[in-house]
């Protein structure tokens, strides 16, 4: 295949230098696409998809209220992460994860950033995943994020930012491993020849992270994960990391609170559980702590759980630190609680809760990206230099009516990737979502999760907005 015609752009190439050379963690790989013909690139994308639909490698799609299983779109160019860059990512995360430890741990208890001033109480407050029956609250370890996902990107520069943190419910690591089973069969010369770091070995570092939450005298906890069922978006991962784990996969009415623990029915009576990995949301885990109305929770869990008599991953009350305003305030919160400088840097972010920062915005929305502070999966977002002069109008009497709820930044040129379509390869956007453990000690699966804009042009690498994915080698 002739590689001379990719088109590079304006953009950093993860895989060629600017001058169209190769990367040299990217040579061997570029080496062996260089000798393959388009046909037969298409031919290895196409036994990739076909080995995914074999596995059951799906997600779940809502439309217009209508649930669709499709299989995750996969592309067989990986993404390529030298050794050295990986190192100096992995610093940055674990340095991030134990200042938010930390800080989930002060406001749920003494508070003493918001009473020195560093974060203001009405940021922490006003968040809608800020719960206060979490108050006071002491969970196994005094480990609040078992795991995370934080999203990175990278800009035109070639500088990395944090984008993102996702602490509640992270998903899409499943997806880490089976593109890599994949990527394995599809080109076993090439991971004979080049040293990649492996991820298959995720699910035994997820099992010791949750099995350190139980009590030491027990001498086999008892751990299970907790789906919200069959039409989650992610249950194939739920299933997925219950059996490469083995431990059971349950819903909520496999469990139920007796005699002042968490049990689970199985087909010898009631069985104690001491460690749950949830994958529901807080607020839908326990309808009387929470929303009365939930039909996916288990009805006193919160109440053995601030007892102590079960442990939950993640902790109950991590939400507030996925909103999107409370991100802004990283850099004070690492300084706060560690007392050093920020490894990794957020992309600039202004609040619109804050009038000077708010009439900035407001005055140059077709240059900036404006985000809600709760949303996920690239909903209630605006990307100005993409969008509407109506779109504009209409965000800005959002951000007008709850200011809380937006805010801002620039639009970073995001970092491609050479991609497999019909006629060649070309470039398209692309983050990285490494995935974070905290138990025992704080571990980063090497890599991650790349996802791909598969329209050109965009920059909404979601799988519910027509994302695809990448293999991530992190190359010794």
């Amino acid at each position: 295949m002739q590689l001379s015609s990719y088109q590079l752009g304006e953009f950093y190439d993860e895989l060629f230098l600017a001058d169209g050379s190769f990367r040299p963690a990217a040579t061997t790989l570029l080496d062996r696409v260089a000798t393959l013909s388009i046909e037969q690139l298409q031919h290895h994308q196409q036994m990739a998809q076909l080995a995914l639909l074999k596995m059951g490698v799906t997600f779940n799609h809502y439309a217009d209220n209508q649930s669709t299983e499709k299989i995750l779109p996969f592309d067989i160019i990986p993404r390529i992460l030298p050794i050295g860059e990986w190192k100096w990512l992995e610093q940055g995360l674990k340095q991030r994860i134990e200042a938010l430890n930390l800080f989930l741990a002060d406001i749920y208890g003494d508070q003493k950033i918001i009473k020195d001033a560093v974060v203001p109480a009405e940021l922490i407050f006003s968040a809608p995943g800020f719960l206060k029956p979490c108050m006071g609250l002491q969970p196994p370890r005094q480990i609040w994020c078992h795991i995370t996902g934080t999203d990175l990107v990278r800009d035109k520069d070639g500088k990395w930012y944090v984008l993102e943190d996702n602490l509640r419910c992270p998903s899409g690591v499943s997806y880490v491993i089976e593109n890599r089973r994949v990527m394995k069969s599809t080109f076993p010369q090439l991971f004979e020849s080049t040293p990649i770091l492996p991820v298959e070995d995720y699910p035994s570092h997820l099992l010791s992270t949750l099995m350190h939450l139980a009590p030491e005298s027990l001498l086999s906890p008892t751990v299970v994960v907790l789906t919200p069922g069959i039409y989650n978006s992610a249950y194939f991962e739920h299933s997925f990391l219950a059996q490469q784990m083995g431990v059971q996969l349950v819903e909520c009415r496999d469990l139920k609170v007796a005699n002042g623990y968490v049990q689970m029915r199985t087909t010898k009576g009631f069985q104690k559980v001491d460690v749950i990995y949830r994958r529901i949301d807080d607020e839908f885990i326990d309808p009387q702590a929470f929303r009365s109305d939930s039909l996916l929770g288990v009805p006193g869990l919160m109440e053995v759980y601030r007892a102590g008599r079960v442990a939950i991953a993640n902790a109950l009350g991590t939400g507030v630190a996925d909103d999107k305003a409370v991100y802004a305030y990283m850099p004070q919160i690492i300084k706060y609680y560690l007392d050093e400088e920020q490894i990794i840097p957020n992309v600039p972010t202004y609040l619109c809760s804050e009038s000077n920062q708010q009439q900035y915005v407001l005055e140059h929305l077709e240059k900036l990206v404006v985000k809600a502070t709760g949303e996920s999966g690239g909903y209630g977002m605006l990307i100005g230099p993409q969008s509407t002069a109506l779109e504009r109008s209409e965000f800005a009497d959002r951000i007008r009516a709850n200011p809380r709820n937006y805010i801002a930044q620039p639009t970073l040129c995001l970092s491609r990737v050479p991609t497999l379509f019909n006629d060649g390869l070309a470039g398209r956007h692309v983050d990285l979502r490494p995935y974070i453990l905290h138990g025992q000690e704080i571990y980063v699966n090497p890599g991650g999760l790349t996802r791909v804009a598969l329209n050109d042009g965009s920059l909404v690498v979601n799988s519910s907005q027509g994302g695809g994915t990448k293999d991530t080698w992190v190359v010794q």
